[in-house]
């Protein structure tokens, strides 16, 4: 059984983060590991608390899954602070993990911010390299970029830069920009840029209010799939088919942003 790493925050409620990372993987068919970079107070409507990990136990939580597994892929979710950053990405290049996922968390699906602000260069500078994939929705591209994504071509743009600010032209490396946040369309449409050329990836918007985690849970099905061996088209492929059934069979919990149904086979 091939194996997935999460590097990511707990969601008290369940619906994304940690939470939603191993279920994903449970359901794409592979073994999940964790490293916990912080512990959030969170549910359907909100963020009440963070508490961060010391940069001790998030190091020796990566010794004790990297010295005992044969990790096939990994991914990034939220990291919180520069502290937090720093320890990742040392921790990622001394375990030479190189299929990983970065899904560049910012602010939850409530709007609480959850990646401190003087973070965001650090991401940038430091974990934006050794990501493989970079998976980040409209506004966080738009933060990463620094430009406004509102559109199709916009998307291009801020994939074309982003690819470029994570040293795309001397490495393997892929940005796919979602098109979840785009308005007045009947369509959400994924653009992935690999250096040469776009690959779009659409499937029929589902309007709904249960997209707690969509981010987090999109990413992971990426992270499943390279794991197991696909290549990165098919495992975005994989993903975003994956994605629409979890939105669409909800299960309609909570009073805000609803979680998803992240076995939608059964």
């Amino acid at each position: 059984m091939k194996v997935a790493l999460t590097i990511a925050g707990s969601d008290s409620g369940g619906g994304a983060g940690i939470q939603a990372d191993l279920k994903t993987f449970a359901a794409r068919g592979v073994f999940g590991i964790s490293v916990i970079a912080a512990i959030t107070a969170q549910n359907t409507q909100g963020v009440t608390g963070v508490q961060a990990m010391t940069q001790e136990i998030i190091a020796q939580q990566f010794d004790a899954v990297c010295s005992d597994f044969e990790i096939g892929a990994a991914k990034t979710g939220m990291l919180g602070s520069n502290a937090i950053i720093e320890v990742v990405t040392e921790k990622i290049q001394q375990w030479n993990l190189r299929k990983l996922v970065v899904d560049p968390v910012m602010i939850a699906k409530s709007g609480d911010a959850l990646l401190q602000a003087d973070a965001v260069q650090a991401l940038i500078q430091k974990v934006l390299p050794l990501a493989y994939i970079i998976t980040p929705n409209m506004p966080e591209a738009e933060v990463l970029c620094g430009e406004k994504v509102f559109d199709k071509a916009s998307r291009d743009a801020a994939a074309r830069k982003i690819w470029e600010l994570g040293g795309g032209a001397g490495r393997e490396f892929y940005v796919i920009v979602k098109g979840g946040h785009e308005e007045n369309t009947d369509h959400s449409t994924d653009v992935l840029f690999d250096g040469e050329g776009f690959q779009e990836y659409s499937a029929p918007r589902i309007q709904s209010q249960n997209t707690h985690g969509t981010g987090c849970t999109f990413s992971a099905a990426i992270a499943a799939e390279l794991a197991k061996g696909a290549s990165v088209s098919e495992a975005v492929q994989a993903a975003k088919l994956y994605i629409s059934a979890a939105i669409a069979q909800a299960p309609q919990l909570g009073h805000g942003h609803g979680p998803l149904q992240h076995f939608p086979a059964l």
